[in-house]
């Protein structure tokens, strides 16, 4: 019997799986991921990895491979205007460090995320079936059955479903989500500039939603584009030449010259949260927990830091002898990840509709807000300590750097 099966092969199954057999080799996982083999490398996008969620990784053992590739994120900027506007006045500036002289966020690019997550899984013995899902389960007193899309079953003491925001197990589950369509999607894509970015972060918030310029190695950003759902589809039907004047309206020319060296897609936005974390001999784990909006770049980082309270819960029930797939012990998980989830959920749904509009009154009330916190120290240091991940005193150990 499998001790745990995990469906979903992206950052947050592949985290969990090298992050319990790290803590307890014994413990028989396994994967199950229905994206085909190799997809994983034609992934061109780039991710936001905080304080915290690199700590955990370094505990895993897997940051050494991916440092080379990540970029620090030394400076956040923080703007407020419309598209058309000739200048953009910075109403926030964050250029503290989070602790011990680590920068607050790097920027990663997926593959080498993804490559070095496969890479530890392999070495500590993790077994990963390719082209294959999970298309139901049922949970027993011992063990829950899973049934394959090809027929197979596989038996297990505790599933896990890391399979994305639409999660096919959480609704055979019968776990229900609080769920609200934005109407906006985000476009993602990368640009090359002439000049360097010097590790800063910028947000603009524009009337459509926030436009995200995130550094990359080689003088490349990353960039995260929220607009209306159809004025996305008509950017990402436009020719080339449409679609790098269009943003270039956007991003400016303080790096002078920019070019897309990268495809360019887009995603629908909403926010998505479910009521329940847990079911006997079942758990879900980054989107299929929760799907927030990209506003606040914490939607992966709130997968890795499940992957702490899970593993954690896991390993110190294994420990004590106890049945890790009992709802007993995934309780624990869930009141440690329910409700600051929750928060961000809101956080974020706050900052998208407060920001994403042009109204003039809401305009000056805000950029009011932002100029205050600017101005005081104190409370820039406790912003970016909660962007960073590393504040409370009751968090999982590894998203403190500590082993479990």
């Amino acid at each position: 019997m499998i001790d745990v099966l995990i469906a979903g092969g992206g950052y947050v199954g592949l985290s969990l799986a090298v992050s319990l057999k790290t803590a307890a080799p014994h413990l028989d996982v396994m994967v199950i991921d229905g994206a085909p083999e190799g997809v994983w490398q034609k992934d061109e996008r780039a991710s936001a990895i905080i304080a915290a969620a690199s700590q955990m990784l370094d505990v895993i053992g897997v940051w050494d491979e991916i440092a080379p590739d990540a970029e620090p994120i030394k400076r956040m900027i923080v703007t407020d205007s419309k598209t058309s506007d000739p200048v953009r006045p910075i109403f926030l500036t964050f250029e503290d460090e989070a602790v011990d002289g680590q920068p607050f966020a790097h920027m990663v690019p997926n593959v080498a995320l993804v490559g070095a997550l496969r890479k530890a899984a392999a070495a500590r013995g993790v077994t990963i079936r390719q082209s294959t899902a999970a298309q139901g389960f049922k949970s027993g007193d011992h063990s829950v059955d899973v049934t394959l899309v090809h027929g197979e079953a596989l038996q297990a003491r505790l599933l896990v479903a890391c399979d994305g925001v639409r999660s096919k197990l959480r609704d055979a589950a019968g776990i229900k989500t609080v769920e609200f369509d934005y109407g906006q999607s985000g476009i993602v894509t990368t640009v090359e500039h002439e000049r360097p970015h010097d590790g800063t972060a910028e947000e603009h918030f524009l009337p459509a939603g926030p436009f995200a310029t995130l550094p990359l190695k080689n003088n490349r950003s990353s960039l995260v584009w929220t607009e209306r759902t159809a004025d996305a589809n008509r950017l990402l039907a436009a020719d080339d030449l449409v679609f790098e004047d269009e943003l270039e309206r956007r991003f400016g020319h303080k790096l002078g010259a920019i070019k897309v060296v990268a495809g360019r897609r887009a995603y629908p936005l909403g926010l998505t949260l479910a009521r329940d974390f847990v079911a006997p001999r079942f758990a879900l784990a980054g989107d299929a927990a929760h799907g927030i909006h990209p506003i606040s770049g914490q939607g992966l980082n709130l997968g890795f830091k499940d992957v702490a309270a899970l593993a954690e819960t896991i390993v110190e029930a294994d420990r004590l002898g106890l049945d890790i797939g009992s709802l007993a012990v995934l309780e624990r998980y869930q009141s440690w990840r329910r409700f600051d989830t929750f928060r961000m959920g809101v956080t974020t749904d706050v900052l998208n509709r407060l920001f994403s509009n042009d109204n003039t009154p809401l305009r000056v009330m805000r950029d009011f807000g932002l100029g205050i916190v600017d101005r005081l120290p104190s409370l820039k240091s406790f912003f970016i300590r909660q962007a960073s991940g590393i504040a409370g005193e009751t968090q999982p150990r590894m998203l403190s750097g500590q082993a479990i």
